[in-house]
């Protein structure tokens, strides 16, 4: 495509073309003047004729970002006169996308400001609202750890990922991997708890044939197949000590020997590693070399739990059922959206998907509601776990949809029971009631009377 302006005294504008993302020129009042080709095969194309705003297209409001609720990078540019950076959430034809937006300004000869060319890398992986994404979510912790991921993704830096079992350090791997200028190279994980030394080394750099007993042929290792790409080293703090020092001298060096071989390889990689574990106490319990913790600690991103994204809870859930099953397109009911969104998760998003995948074989129906849910927990060890404040469940709620029951009885009695026990929560106030159950007050009167 041709660059296209609308307006006859803009500067050149064939600059655009020479960026590697989607970019747009922008005058100091809002209106977009051009953009290029990347960005319209990226975003669509935009009617330049009607002088649009860029807050109005990129998010659909009728005022600036900063009068909108968000933060506004042409204005923090305009105000600091340099380059400024912001995550921001955009409207784009597969819905809405997280995109790391970076403000340029233009000065004329005179240092009076003039433009700004915006620079539009949406972020891999990432949405704020589509299901069809892997990292979902508009939380700000989940926003706080997408900017970070956007802003090293692009660089060379190695990536320590930090935070507790089953948040989706992988899939933030992932992201940073297909950020960089190496994601159409490899991502090779290693998952590191559970091997021997020996094994551990065989798997990282590789080993000859004979070079240990059962090893039949050669065999490439993972640092080898990472060339050029990403080596993903998932649960780092469970590497061996012994093989902590040969680790370190493969990141200095960039060279590495394969077990029972006197020839030295190399593999030029970038570097992503992932713990749960508190790294910086094990160095001081010398449980870690402290030379290595330095040498990967270079960029850290906390990935976080659950319990700090309760607002994305239910997007997450209706994005790993439409995973589990989706040429069938289950449904949760609101009420179940507020029993899974009260919960306290141990193994986070992993946890989550164990319960939905177990709601999919408990449930006869496509959709899944509160009593499916009450199944689903029961069935945990730790079903007295509940959060009670930020999802209008009362703790009396809370703990019948956690209790755990010793004698089955039939669907009606149980719903009854339940009934009557959240409307004896309130005083007998079944407005109050149909509001934690997620239903109309008629409803719940409808229900009442069948039971």
């Amino acid at each position: 495509m041709n660059l296209i302006t609308s307006d006859k005294q803009a500067p050149p504008t064939e600059m655009l073309e020479a960026y590697d993302c989607p970019a747009i020129l922008v005058s100091a009042n809002y209106q977009i003047i051009a953009y290029n080709s990347l960005y319209e095969r990226s975003f669509g194309a935009i009617a330049l004729s009607t002088s649009p705003k860029c807050f109005a297209v990129s998010h659909g409001y009728s005022a600036p970002c900063d009068e909108s609720g968000e933060s506004c990078p042409l204005g923090a540019a305009r105000k600091s006169g340099h380059k400024e950076r912001v995550l921001h959430i955009h409207q784009t034809p597969r819905g809405k996308e997280h995109v790391d937006v970076e403000m340029l300004p233009i000065h004329d000869s005179e240092g009076e400001l003039m433009y700004f060319v915006e620079l539009l890398r949406p972020v891999p992986l990432a949405s704020g609202a589509s299901i069809e994404k892997e990292l979902v979510g508009s939380s700000k912790a989940f926003n706080d750890m997408l900017g970070k991921i956007a802003r090293v993704g692009t660089t060379e830096a190695s990536v320590l990922l930090l935070g507790e079992s089953g948040t989706g350090k992988e899939l933030a791997a992932r992201a940073i991997h297909m950020a960089s200028s190496r994601k159409h190279s490899a991502l090779v994980t290693l998952e590191c708890a559970g091997l021997s030394d020996t094994l551990f080394e065989s798997e990282l750099f590789g080993h000859v044939k004979g070079a240990f007993t059962g090893a039949q042929f050669n065999k490439k290792g993972l640092v080898e197949l990472a060339n050029e790409g990403t080596l993903f080293l998932d649960e780092l703090g469970d590497i061996p000590l012994s093989i902590q020092v040969k680790l370190l001298r493969l990141l200095e060096t960039g060279t590495f020997r394969p077990v029972g071989s006197v020839e030295v390889r190399s593999s030029n990689f970038r570097l992503i590693c992932a713990t749960h574990k508190n790294l910086y106490q094990m160095v001081l319990d010398k449980q870690f070399r402290d030379d290595l913790y330095y040498r990967i600690n270079v960029y850290p991103i906390y990935i976080p739990s659950l319990r700090e994204r309760i607002t994305d809870i239910p997007l997450i859930a209706k994005t790993i059922l439409n995973r589990l099953a989706p040429e069938n397109r289950y449904r949760l009911t609101e009420s179940a959206l507020k029993a899974l969104s009260a919960y306290e998760y141990r193994g986070n998003i992993r946890e989550l998907r164990n319960l939905l995948n177990r709601a999919i074989v408990l449930s006869d129906t496509k959709i899944i509601d509160i009593h499916v849910i009450r199944a689903c927990l029961d069935a945990e060890p730790q079903s007295k776990q509940y959060t009670q404040p930020a999802i209008n469940i009362t703790a009396p709620e809370s703990a019948l949809i956690h209790e755990e029951s010793s004698q089955w009885e039939d669907l009606r009695t149980h719903e009854a029971n339940y009934l009557k026990s959240v409307i004896d929560a309130h005083d007998g106030n079944k407005e109050k009631a149909a509001t934690v159950l997620g239903i109309s007050v008629r409803s719940l009167y409808r229900r009442l009377k069948s039971l």
